[in-house]
Order: C-alpha cells, then structure tokens, then sequence
C-alpha cells in the first residue's frame, strides 16, 4: 500500500492549511508518492468535500481518538500531524495516539501545542500542563523511534478579534455594547492566524530529513504585536466614532462556556476556571513577537497583520 501522511482534525482550525498546503510542497519532495489522509467527523461538510478535490488527498471519517495501532499499519501511516482538542481528558487521549504511533512504526509526528510561556508544570491553567507532559512524554528515551516538532503558537488572532468584528458589526445595526477583550490594554502579544501555524505544520511534513527538527519546540507568532488598545484603535477607525465602554482581560465567556458545556457533566468547576488564568504571561508583556523562534520564520513566515484578519472576519 502506497505510504500515507495522516492529517488529524483537517477540517479545523490549523489541520484545514496543513491539508491544502501539502500536496503542493510534496511535489518536489521525496514523499511525492505518499497520500494524505484527511481525517473527519463528517464527510458531507462542505470543508470536508472541497479537500477531498485536492490531488492526493483522500478524506476518511473517523474518531481519532479511537485510533489503534492496527489502524496506522492497515493506512500504512509514516507521518502525522495532529492538533488535539483541550479538554481535561487531552493527555489521556493524545498520548494513547503518540504510543500507537509508536509501537505501529509512524516516523514523524507534528503536533499543535499553546502558547510556550504556559508550557510549564506549574502552570495555574489545567491544559498547557497538559502540553507540557505530552512533549516530557515524547521527549523520552523510550519514544526516541518517533520523530516529532511541536508548535507552540500563540493565541490565535480569530479569538482575540472576534469581539471586535462583532462590536463593529453591532454599532452599524445601532448597537453599541461593552467591548470585551482577552487582550490587556497596553502588554504587546504576537497573536497568529491558524492558518499559517497549519501552514508551518505543512512545511514540516514535508521535509526529507525529519531528523533537523525531531524533538524541536518552535515558538510561532504573528507578524506583528498587538494591544488591546490598538484593537479599540481600529474599531474606531471603522466605525469613526469613539469606543465607550471597554472591558479588557476579560474572561467573562469562560462562565457561559462551563454553565452551557460543563455544568451537566463531571468535570471539575475549579479545573475548567482555571483557563482564566492562561493570559496571565500574555498581560505581563511575555508573549511578544520576540518570542518567535527564527526556525519558524525560515519554514515560512507569517504575513497576515491583525488587520488583515480583522479585515477577514468583517466579510463573512
């Protein structure tokens, strides 16, 4: 069976670029036979049928987390990339993919972290610890058959801009309500649009020799800082009439997201508040541009500003 690069999560966030990037670079690589495996909860999405038109690319239905060994052998798997969800069972499920990996002979795997100023174990929120024994877990010595790079991007510039696409959107039906950022005011941070992380992920996929970034944590950022009082400046630039009411550091979506997704279930109240606490390194100036690792900017550089994404959001 013609060997396979297994895209996990291809229609999401980051898994869509790697999908619509790799066929292109594997063209003049030396895995130009290999075929992409696109992995999907749903065949029938409308991301899902535009990959499946792109050449070499097969899209499957399937539950990752439900991968087994024999499943990566049967698919013939030698390379993967994949960005797991956050959820307080991520380790659990994650490192159960990693050692079917493993044990079924996969040579490479890239992976999604969060951001590298939280991938530490004494981090107060729960899942950039989890980050943090994913890479322990696969940087020792009894995985060193499995090449792998993380990629520790910063907050994604969709999240942070979100509410500003909405404000602008809300003040031109005459609304104009609080504006709530996860930003601070005044610390500066590098946020990055998904797609050109997934795009990095691509690069390295296709690379020859997996062994210059095996066990490689690269740090990736936009192409420039933002504050949260540079976003009310182009919101105001938008809709020429000053922004009155700002919240920044706010967290406040985290109350609807465990009332509406968690408060039904078994997990832990304290466990999930303490995704608060993820922007604390972001509001203390830690997670600037300056943090960008120069591999990253020599795999491929990211080029989309906050106000090209900004700019994005306010078409759809």
């Amino acid at each position: 069976m013609t060997p396979s690069i297994l895209i996990v999560g291809a229609t999401g966030n980051t898994g869509r670029a790697v999908t619509e990037t790799l066929p292109k670079l594997l063209q003049s690589s030396t895995l130009a036979g290999h075929r992409i495996i696109a992995l999907t909860r749903s065949s029938k999405s409308p991301v899902a049928q535009s990959l499946a038109k792109l050449p070499g690319v097969e899209v499957i239905e399937q539950n990752w987390v439900e991968i087994t060994v024999d499943w990566l052998r049967e698919h013939h798997v030698t390379r993967a990339f994949i960005a797991s969800h956050n959820e307080p069972n991520q380790f659990a499920e994650e490192s159960t993919f990693h050692v079917n990996a493993l044990h079924a002979g996969v040579k490479y795997v890239v992976r999604i972290s969060t951001t590298a100023a939280n991938v530490r174990p004494d981090c107060p929120a729960y899942y950039p610890r989890q980050h943090w024994a994913i890479e322990a877990l696969l940087g020792s010595p009894e995985f060193k058959n499995l090449h792998w790079t993380s990629l520790q991007p910063n907050i994604f510039t969709p999240l942070v801009l979100a509410p500003a696409a909405e404000f602008i959107k809300g003040y031109r039906n005459g609304k104009q309500n609080t504006l709530r950022l996860l930003l601070s005011e005044d610390a500066p941070v590098g946020i990055i649009d998904p797609d050109e992380v997934g795009v990095i992920a691509a690069h390295l996929l296709s690379k020859d020799n997996t062994s210059v970034h095996n066990q490689a944590k690269y740090v990736l950022n936009g192409p420039e800082d933002i504050n949260g009082r540079q976003v009310v400046d182009m919101i105001e630039k938008y809709i020429g009439a000053p922004v009155k009411d700002v919240s920044y550091k706010d967290f406040s979506f985290i109350d609807m997201l465990y009332e509406h997704q968690y408060s039904g279930t078994k997990q832990s109240k304290n466990v999930i508040y303490s995704i608060k606490q993820a922007a604390d390194t972001a509001w203390d100036g830690k997670c600037s541009t300056s943090t960008t690792s120069k591999e990253a900017l020599e795999l491929a550089a990211p080029k989309r500003t906050p106000a090209d994404v900004l700019k994005t959001l306010l078409e759809e």
